[in-house]
């Protein structure tokens, strides 16, 4: 139980990162392609907060350097594509059928919170694996 609820509170944690750093890449930028800027910076912010709680809290994971690191990091992330098209599928889906910032967002939300829940699942099966289990 102590699991889900940190995975939860970090998953709610990197969705805030994500939501903000988007709306801060939007007052930033407002030129060509602005929106689509601002998901991808909030889907890095997060992807990386979530990164490190997941290793560091939910999975206990202890690398022994940084070529592990980078390479651990980057099958969590090839696992996030998945969940990452349902996150933006849903935010602009929102954006689609609303048409304001509020209701844009509340998409992104919801699209992150189906994706985590995912992620999870694929991050225990296929990422943070113990050593030697497969």
């Amino acid at each position: 139980m102590r699991i889900a609820v940190n995975y939860t509170i970090f998953a709610a944690l990197a969705t805030l990162i994500n939501i903000c750093s988007q709306d801060i890449s939007l007052q930033l930028y407002a030129g060509p392609y602005s929106l689509a800027l601002s998901i991808l910076v909030g889907t890095f912010t997060g992807l990386l907060v979530k990164y490190y709680l997941d290793k560091r809290y939910i999975f206990r994971y202890v690398d022994v350097g940084a070529s592990q690191d980078v390479r651990l990091f980057t099958l969590y992330a090839a696992m996030g594509v998945v969940t990452t098209v349902i996150f933006w599928g849903t935010e602009l889906a929102f954006e689609l059928m609303f048409q304001t910032k509020s209701m844009r967002y509340l998409g992104g939300v919801v699209g992150l919170a189906i994706g985590y829940f995912i992620k999870y699942q694929l991050d225990k099966r296929f990422v943070f694996i113990p050593r030697g289990a497969v």
